[in-house]
């Protein structure tokens, strides 16, 4: 049992975001309650306080029959309200009908029971409680806060008076009332306000994708504007010399292949600095994307640790090694549900080793070593001689192991430079 329990939560709980997550813990929650205030308030108090007589015993029959029948309703119609509330489908108008089909048996059946003198009055006013909760649950999302009040008033005082009637009492219809709004306000606080922080945490995770999206538009604005403005001026003269050569080229003179030759010098002047855009836009800088990933992680929730500087190593290196942190970052966020990760840059003799380690990680069969993201990976740090080993070292902990030699290609290269 608890091997299946651990495979579902690794197959739809980590596999969820942490607002999915809120939200299947809040439905959870409400189908719960819907349930227990049913067998607390009904199911209990009639199996202790109910005559035993041909007519209560039938009446509380049907109480209980109902008031499952009112908890089974109220369940399948639960998402299909909150998704209403969130403004992610409509709800038909006359969904509710059923649910409150089954509040009025409830509280007719309730009625009842008090006239045929069936349990005593703390049983029967229990009764309406149950039969309460679960359609207030639902109404208190559907429509606005005081339309909602407005209509529990109502229905306050219409119960009142008929079980004044039926048993005039002021206690007993002090406790109705007192029941009424009790349902009322735990309709609102407990439903409608979780509804509301649900809303909230969307709202809040769109806003994280849209601030995300609109970052790399911003560095493909960036990108394309230094593309222009390299290009642009460049291709302009070559435009404007390869014509005057062609019309030198016509009458004969020999400063065409003096121009030609320029063309050829321009363009290969833009080759050069095409490379120098496009490296600079996919290195990266592995002292900032220490401290961003430091970052990053602590504001998710995350313990994060940083030892080491990357200060003067060379430029490819860091920027071989500022991908490795990246992308074991993004793992960190998207894949299992870590609570602390420790990213260490350590120099031995000769080499630059880079270890990321976080708990909370995933089975190996879902987040092995050979995704396309460490394969990436290796394919960066392979141009620079480098290596990287992946695996778990303990029961969720996972660690990413990245390093290069300080006296391979990119020394060399660094030398040269």
């Amino acid at each position: 049992m608890l091997g299946r329990i651990r495979g579902w939560q690794r197959r739809h709980w980590r596999d969820r975001s942490k607002a999915e997550r809120v939200e299947l813990q809040t439905l959870g929650t409400w189908y719960f309650t819907t349930w227990f205030f049913s067998f607390a308030w009904l199911a209990l108090p009639l199996v202790g306080g109910l005559e035993h007589r041909p007519a209560p015993l039938l009446v509380g029959g049907l109480l209980l029959l109902a008031g499952a029948l009112q908890c089974a309703e109220a369940n399948r119609l639960t998402r299909p309200v909150l998704d209403h509330y969130l403004r992610r489908a409509e709800l038909p108008p006359r969904a509710l009908y059923p649910a409150a089909g089954l509040l009025v048996l409830g509280l007719v059946l309730a009625l009842a029971l008090t006239v045929v003198g069936g349990a005593d009055p703390v049983t029967t006013r229990l009764c309406i409680g149950a039969a309460l909760l679960p359609f207030g649950m639902l109404y208190g999302l559907v429509v606005p806060i005081r339309r909602f009040l407005h209509h529990s008033a109502l229905l306050a005082v219409a119960l009142m008076a008929a079980f004044g009637w039926a048993e005039p009492d002021a206690a007993g219809i002090f406790m109705v009332g007192f029941l009424t709004a009790f349902a009322t306000c735990f309709s609102l606080f407990a439903c409608r306000c979780s509804a509301w922080n649900l809303a909230v945490l969307w709202e809040a995770d769109r806003a994280g994708e849209v601030e995300a999206r609109l970052a790399v538009a911003e560095e493909r604005l960036r990108f394309g504007r230094d593309l222009h403005d390299v290009m642009g001026r460049n291709l302009a003269v070559i435009a404007l010399k390869s014509e005057l050569a062609v019309q030198l080229a016509r009458r004969g003179r020999p400063e065409a292949v003096e121009q030609m030759i320029e063309v050829q010098r321009i363009a290969q002047d833009s080759q050069r600095e095409v490379r120098a855009v496009v490296r600079g836009y996919r290195e990266a800088d592995l002292g900032i994307e220490l401290v961003g990933a430091q970052g990053v992680l602590r504001a998710a929730g995350i313990a994060c640790e940083v030892i080491g500087e990357a200060g003067g190593l060379p430029a490819e290196v860091q920027s071989a090694l500022g991908w490795v942190v990246r992308e074991t970052t993004t793992n960190v966020l998207r894949h299992g549900d870590a609570g602390r990760c420790s990213v260490a840059l350590r120099m031995p003799e000769g080499r630059v080793v880079l270890t990321v380690e976080n708990d909370g990680a995933g089975s190996p069969t879902t987040e092995g070593g050979d995704g396309s993201g460490l394969a990436g990976l290796r394919e960066r740090l392979r141009s620079v001689d480098g290596t990287l080993e992946a695996g778990f070292v303990g029961a969720g902990v996972f660690r990413v192991v990245a390093e290069v030699p300080l006296s391979g290609k990119a020394a060399v290269r660094e030398v040269a430079s």
